[in-house]
């Protein structure tokens, strides 16, 4: 059971994630977007949004430290293992908050509001619980373990497996001691990436970089009054009564 949920379950979502992608976008890319709800709600909308995304780049960014990047490497750049401990929770505490605050208002504003509950999908619904579970799962590891437990060094172990994992040589061994909370978060994100090529998650894949290096429009103002409207010459009067005298 060890090998099955820490080797073969991860390669499995790896695959699903990446087939899932090719699939979506040969068969459906009409829908391959964000399914905007903007104009039917925006004052839920303009907090929650903000917050939501900011929340998920400062989670995602502390992810991406603690599990790709050895604590070796961070004491030979100077960063004591207190400092990354007290940087990493204090940072984790405050994105995760902000992430789960911006998630909160979104789905409140899809259950409150008619006319956006209507155009909410099956799979939104699907979408925005995975999400929960996620964040909940995020900060009770963080929160409750490291801020208000006795905390845990995960990149002793969970860290080093999940490196293996792109080595192909994941030690399931190591994620068996872990706190049930990070064997759950764990989990759930290999889930989750599994489910997002099915959700409206793919629009991150196209998101409008080309605007960052395409020519600027050039807008030009009239000065001076607006034209008058003036009257046809008579002869293209007379060439658009043409056709209607002929029929």
């Amino acid at each position: 059971m060890t090998n099955l949920v820490w080797t073969v379950l991860p390669y499995l979502c790896l695959v699903v994630f990446v087939a899932g992608h090719v699939w979506r976008w040969r068969h459906d890319q009409f829908g391959w977007t964000t399914h905007t709800s903007q104009v039917l709600e925006n004052r839920l909308l303009r907090l929650g949004s903000p917050l939501f995304h900011l929340g998920v780049l400062g989670v995602a960014g502390g992810h991406v430290m603690g599990l790709l990047v050895p604590a070796s490497v961070t004491e030979k750049i100077g960063i004591s293992e207190h400092v990354y401990h007290l940087t990493a929770v204090l940072g984790g505490t405050v994105t995760g908050l902000m992430l789960m605050t911006g998630l909160v208002l979104l789905i409140l504003r899809r259950m409150i509001n008619g006319r956006v509950r209507r155009v909410t999908s099956r799979m939104d619904k699907v979408l925005y619980a995975a999400l929960a579970a996620m964040v909940a799962l995020g900060m009770i590891a963080t929160v409750g373990v490291n801020l208000l437990g006795g905390g845990y060094d995960y990149r002793e172990t969970i860290a080093v497996w999940f490196r293996g994992i792109f080595w192909f040589q994941p030690d399931p061994t190591l994620m068996s001691g872990a706190p049930l909370v990070y064997q759950l978060h764990a989990i759930g994100g290999f889930l989750f990436l599994a489910l997002w090529p099915f959700t409206r998650l793919v629009h991150v894949w196209s998101a409008p970089l080309a605007y960052l290096w395409r020519p600027y429009v050039v807008y030009r103002g009239r000065r001076g009054p607006a034209p008058t409207a003036t009257a046809a010459p008579e002869q293209v009067r007379d060439a658009a009564r043409e056709p209607s005298a002929q029929r």
